[in-house]
């Protein structure tokens, strides 16, 4: 993706706040340290001649340069901060031996990745490399942030950042045992990753291997960008060959039961890059007891937002493969289940468009559907139901054997769920002429789960009842059907009841306040 995760781009930004709110006092600080510095006793030369034994800490050269620097952050960061005498300064302080001056440099990188909205000049990279490799782990964290932000802001050249050598130590930044410096170091390789000739170098230089331990990283920080970086690299093919040798197909699958969203997406993501080459198929099946088979349809039957996986070609395989094995209670009950979790999204219409809902209402018709795969099948057609469109989608497929179906179904109380299920897909299509002709013909058989609905224990199964009742009744021949067999009555006895138990209610609330 190139994209650092949703939490990790809050910490940048949250750190970017802390960064304005300070620069007020950031050179103030920064002058500060390096006085303190220079200033210690133990960078003093001393006469004794134990102490003439011990070279400085402090080269003398770095002594002009410090404060130099510390000149130039007085009087001109703000006019000039890439100019060339910072740069030299930079360059002294960046490959000191000293950790406290390579933290000032690294410091003062941190500020400009903040503030900066210009290209970053090519010889301002070079002072990464010491600082990269810094044995200061401050040294390590503030650089290799300052150098996501670079990337991320396209103040460098991806090409270039490895053209100069940056690479490598980024990749032996992975190996550190700091969870901050794995999350940054795996961002940089994730923004870098997006260049094919960057991939290759990444492939070349081992990079797959730490990545892949990182992907198991129990920081979600961490293990999001090794995962982003994955993906990105899954978009060679020649590193798809290097991801397949070095073990990356096993942990990719496991990661798709992540209870991480971004990294279920991003794992979901390579392994499809991964997929549309036909030579890895074998490789990618050959986990016992086909579990990356079962681990997708498991994802696909949650309720993970899922916009972008919903396809043409997803949804026309899923049509197919419902009417293919519609006596299949495992492959049913799945197939509903996923096609039902698309539909929550913005996927509706591609839904509509596809063999989906044909193929879901011809599942019903078979005698050898378990009810745990008709419940998701009926839930699946209530949910689509809910929208006109997709309800003008239905009354095209109905005919008599499948109203029919729905009727019994919805008179079947036993079931309960696919009894209010059914009973919803009714009451949705009412009102169209041709649904209104075939449930005329289920008269009796409507009247009586409407009965049983208006007297069930459970309020949804009055509610729904009363709904169907008052649309039906708008038509003549259902309303002098109702008056005949004294629906009416019925009705009134459900009234009474629920005037009671308001009454019960209120004075209940009533003795509570009191």
């Amino acid at each position: 993706m190139g994209q650092l995760c949703g939490r990790c781009m809050q910490l940048l930004c949250d750190f970017m706040a802390f960064v304005q709110r300070m620069s007020s006092s950031l050179v103030h600080g920064i002058k500060e340290f390096l006085t303190l510095i220079i200033k210690c006793s133990c960078l003093k030369q001393s006469s004794s001649k134990t102490r003439q034994l011990y070279k400085p800490i402090l080269q003398p050269h770095e002594r002009v340069t410090v404060q130099e620097f510390l000149q130039h952050i007085e009087t001109g960061f703000e006019m000039s901060p890439l100019g060339k005498d910072p740069l030299e300064a930079l360059r002294t302080l960046a490959f000191s031996e000293n950790p406290g001056l390579q933290q000032s440099a690294a410091l003062y990188y941190l500020h400009m990745s903040q503030h900066m909205n210009i290209p970053l000049p090519v010889e301002h990279l070079e002072p990464f490399y010491a600082l990269l490799r810094s044995a200061d782990l401050e040294v390590q964290q503030m650089s290799s942030l300052s150098l996501v932000n670079f990337l991320l802001e396209g103040n460098v050249d991806k090409e270039l950042v490895v053209q100069m050598g940056l690479l490598e130590p980024i990749l032996d930044l992975l190996e550190s045992e700091d969870p901050t410096v794995q999350c940054n170091s795996c961002a940089c390789i994730m923004t870098l990753a997006v260049s094919e000739s960057n991939r290759e170098a990444i492939g070349a230089a081992r990079g797959v291997t730490p990545l892949l331990s990182l992907a198991n990283s129990y920081d979600p920080r961490v293990q999001q960008n090794a995962v982003g970086a994955i993906l990105n690299l899954t978009q060679s093919e020649k590193i798809q060959q290097v991801l397949c040798k070095e073990g990356a197909l096993p942990v990719l699958a496991l990661l798709l039961d992540s209870p991480d969203s971004e990294v279920q997406y991003y794992s979901c993501v390579a392994l499809s890059n991964v997929a549309a080459n036909v030579q890895h198929h074998e490789a990618m099946l050959r986990p016992s007891n086909r579990f990356l088979l079962h681990t997708l349809i498991s994802l696909l039957s949650s309720s993970v937002d899922k916009d972008t996986l919903a396809c043409a070609e997803l949804l026309q395989s899923l049509g197919m493969l419902l009417s293919a094995h519609k006596t299949d209670p495992v492959i049913v009950g799945h197939t509903a289940c996923i096609i039902k979790n698309l539909s929550l999204s913005q996927n509706r219409q591609r839904i509509l468009e596809s063999p989906c809902v044909e193929a879901l209402l011809q599942t019903m018709l078979s005698t050898d559907t378990q009810e745990d795969s008709l419940h998701y099948v009926t839930s699946c057609l209530a949910e689509l139901a809910k929208q006109e469109g997709a309800t003008l989608c239905m009354v095209q497929w109905m005919d008599e054997p499948l109203t029919k179906c729905l009727v019994r179904l919805a008179g079947q109380l036993e079931h309960t769920e696919p009894s209010f299920h059914a009973a919803s897909i009714i009451q949705h299509m009412i009102g169209h002429g041709k649904t209104m002709l075939l449930l005329k013909q289920r008269m009796g058989e409507i009247q009586a789960y409407l009965r049983s609905f208006l007297t069930h224990q459970e309020l949804r199964f009055q509610q729904l009842g009363i709904s169907t009742f008052c649309r039906l009744r708008e038509d003549p021949e259902f309303s002098l059907a109702f008056r005949k067999s004294q629906m009416a009555k019925l009705l009134e006895q459900v009234r009474r009841q629920t005037e009671e138990t308001q009454e019960l209610l209120r004075v209940a609330i009533c003795h509570e306040e009191i």
